[in-house]
């Protein structure tokens, strides 16, 4: 046997960052075919670990003490090694956070290919019919964290590092500092930490090999792109079996052809893997069944044979076996007490880790397909909960106004619902073991938007005293910080407008403010609709580059198309470096959108505005208008405040029996009052004669049928509109 060279298996691909694509120079050598990435870099991170003497010293005696062990023969034939297993995916909200499914899917793989239990094996090259071997290795997924905390098995850490993996230390500790499970050291010897990212400093895929160096250090585990995890997700098959070959590689199992990771090389045919039922070969980057790369005799085979491109430590695309010599390395490799891999699989760590197969109910839980939703439409609710449920018990709040679809009941697992009635619905699962019992409560969990507002538009925030909780705009803050609210003290027209506190924000936040949905059906296709809004905004300082975006949807917010964006200085090249608040008109900007076209003519048209905030300054948003017709400053309303009218005031609103405006007159005045429904339909008129100082008008409404309306407010220098709700 050649001295085998211990490998870490790394794979470098093309990524997308944040901002930007960064481009690696591309070792074409080091492709399979048809790929423009490197599969397997494994000399480099090697030289780089040998360079540390101290490294260097502790593995060649953990080379000396596997040569020993191998000799001894001691794979324990008939044992089943079973090795709790962590995912750690670090994300920074997009793609790369996958899902739990993605991560099962892959397990469910890696035991797949380790059992021998892929159908595929069958149609292995006819050299090697009969020799695919199984490995008598399983991976399960870890239920208890270090400090017992029961789990799923799988962490997440939101973090910008998903995007900078040249360190996997940093991304290691980036776990441990901010993981949504338990904040600390998950000891390499008590789990195999997997860690799932955008990058891995260009990497599909790379490992560290048995060692007491890093025996129990959490980095003693395995990172893989989140694209090479399973097959489904942002996976794919033919990136499925890339976590069989890492863990081959953590496993001790170099590639077939030996200690280079470059396949293809003439040289590689005088070197060897260290397991002898593995012929000599210099390593395939496509399915080529027939290879035969190295023609001496083999001395295990006693002949010259073909290579064995189906194995999972080559490069081909028809991987699908292990064979008996590489099962024994492996399993010797899991028994070696100094590099960590023999606690892993002890009954007192399985204990622990919540491996050992005894499964309870410790996390009732759940989610849904979409929360925000028009009249009518399904919600598909999801069982979440953790890790063992035997039956389900779903509360919709209030009772009615909705109903389950057919086939799915409040004791289904995954119900689907169908909601009819507008309004915030609360969800309450609770899940049993048969023993145990846990419940899960999402407060105005679903929300239900109203019947769709018509055109003209307007919204100048005048009847709310809040966004939260609220039917016709819905507000959202990735960051857990500072979200959209009403401004009481300052605005363009009127007393209120939306107002985000973006002043001494991290960078990177970013909010958005969505409508509700508003009917476009009856707008002829050679029409124009116009969009347009006021805002006010400073820049901190001149290096701020922030953004306001406005997004359209024709499809109640299933999918949107950006239509503006106003960044740096065309979003203001003013700087204010104090706490921005407009105090005049000129302190505002309106825009003017032209580009809502015709696709977007629908029964279920929304708008969205999203701030991305990067360390600026605050940010106001008022008098939003859609409208028929070319653009025009005549046609964006307020609330104007006139000379003899101000402060005004709607309450209660959403309203169920009486309307009450409160408003203040600078004079004895005569002033119209009028109920229109949103065709402008007028349903009462009257006129009040105001007093000089506060005036407080009430509006009968019960004989209204629910709905949205207008009071319009006339004198003589001008007509407001403040709409309002009957509930």
């Amino acid at each position: 046997m050649k001295l085998t060279l211990l490998i870490i298996s790394i794979v470098f691909c093309f990524f997308n960052t944040i901002n930007s694509q960064v481009q690696r120079k591309v070792d074409m050598q080091n492709t399979r075919d048809g790929e423009n990435i490197e599969y397997c870099f494994t000399h480099k991170k090697m030289q780089a670990l040998l360079q540390n003497q101290d490294f260097l010293t502790q593995f060649n005696l953990d080379e000396i003490a596997f040569d020993k062990a191998m000799k001894k023969g001691s794979s324990s034939k008939g044992t089943v090694f079973r090795i709790p297993v962590v995912f750690h995916v670090l994300h920074n909200q997009g793609i790369e956070n996958i899902s739990d499914e993605q991560i099962i899917n892959a397990v469910a793989i890696l035991n797949r290919d380790y059992r021998k239990q892929n159908a595929d094996t069958a149609t292995v090259h006819p050299d090697f019919l009969g020799l695919p071997f199984d490995s008598e290795i399983e991976f399960v997924l870890a239920t208890k964290a270090p400090d017992g905390t029961c789990f799923k098995g799988i962490t997440r850490t939101e973090t910008i590092l998903t995007f900078q993996g040249e360190d996997g230390d940093a991304q290691a500790q980036a776990v441990r500092d901010g993981n949504d499970v338990y904040i600390g050291d998950w000891p390499g010897n008590q789990y195999l930490n997997f860690f799932i990212a955008d990058d891995i400093g260009g990497a599909a895929g790379y490992t560290r090999y048995p060692s007491q160096w890093s025996a129990d250090d959490m980095t003693n585990g395995i990172w893989v792109l989140h694209t090479y995890v399973g097959s489904i997700g942002t996976s794919s098959t033919s990136h499925s079996r890339v976590l069989t070959h890492e863990c081959g590689h953590w496993l001790n199992l170099p590639h077939t052809w030996g200690s280079t990771n470059n396949p293809g090389l003439e040289t590689s045919c005088d070197t060897d893997d260290g397991v002898t039922d593995t012929p000599n070969c210099i390593g395939v980057t496509a399915c080529i069944l027939n290879a035969n790369t190295c023609d001496s005799d083999n001395a295990y085979w006693g002949f010259d044979i073909h290579d064995n491109v189906n194995n999972y430590m080559d490069y081909s695309y028809c991987c699908k076996m292990f064979t008996a010599g590489q099962a024994a390395r492996m399993r010797v490799a899991v028994q070696q007490a100094n590099t960590g891999r023999a606690n892993l699989w002890s009954s007192a760590n399985l204990i622990a880790t919540g491996a050992n197969g005894s499964l309870y109910l410790c996390k009732a839980a759940f989610s849904a397909d979409k929360s925000t939703i028009c009249l009518g439409d399904e919600v598909q609710l999801t069982d979440d909960s953790y890790n063992l449920v035997s039956s389900w018990q779903w509360e919709i709040t209030p009772a009615s106004g909705w109903s389950f679809s057919p086939g799915s009941s409040a004791s289904s697992q995954n119900p689907s619902i169908i909601f009819n009635t507008s309004g915030l619905y609360s969800v309450k699962l609770i899940a049993n073991d048969g023993s145990i019992s846990d419940e899960e409560l999402k407060l105005n969990y679903i929300r239900v938007a109203p019947e769709a507002a018509v055109l003209p538009f307007w919204e100048g925030f005048e009847n709310y005293t809040s966004l939260t909780n609220n039917n016709y705009w819905q507000i959202t803050n990735f960051n857990d910080n500072n979200a959209f609210t009403i401004e009481n003290t300052t605005s363009y027209s009127g007393l209120k407008c939306a107002k985000l506190i973006n002043f001494g924000e991290a960078s990177l936040s970013i909010d958005e403010l969505t409508s509700s949905t508003i009917d476009l059906s009856s707008i002829a296709p050679t029409d124009t609709v116009t969009l347009s809004f006021r805002y006010s905004y400073r820049k901190r300082d001149e290096s701020n580059y922030e953004y306001l975006k406005v997004f359209i949807s024709s499809n109640c917010g299933s999918s949107w198309a950006q239509r503006k964006t106003l960044g740096n200085n065309n979003l203001s090249p003013l700087v204010y470096s104090g706490f921005w608040i407009p105090s005049e008109e000129s302190d505002w900007t309106t825009v003017h959108m032209t580009n809502v076209t015709s696709t977007y003519f629908t029964s279920n048209f929304k708008m969205k505005f999203r701030f991305e905030g990067n360390e600026g300054n605050n940010f106001y948003l008022d008098d939003i208008n859609l409208y028929a017709g070319p653009a025009s400053n005549d046609l964006v309303s307020g609330v104007q405040e006139t000379a003899t009218i101000s402060s005004l005031e709607l309450f209660p609103n959403p309203v169920e029996d009486e309307l009450q405006l409160q408003f203040i007159s600078k004079q004895n005045e005569a002033i119209q009052f009028s109920i229109v429904d949103i065709t402008g339909k007028i349903l009462s008129r009257q006129i009040i004669k105001a007093v000089a100082g506060s005036n407080i008008v009430l509006f009968p409404v019960s004989n209204l049928a629910s709905g949205a309306y207008f009071l319009k407010i006339g004198s003589e220098e001008t007509t407001n509109a403040l709409r309002f709700i009957v509930k």
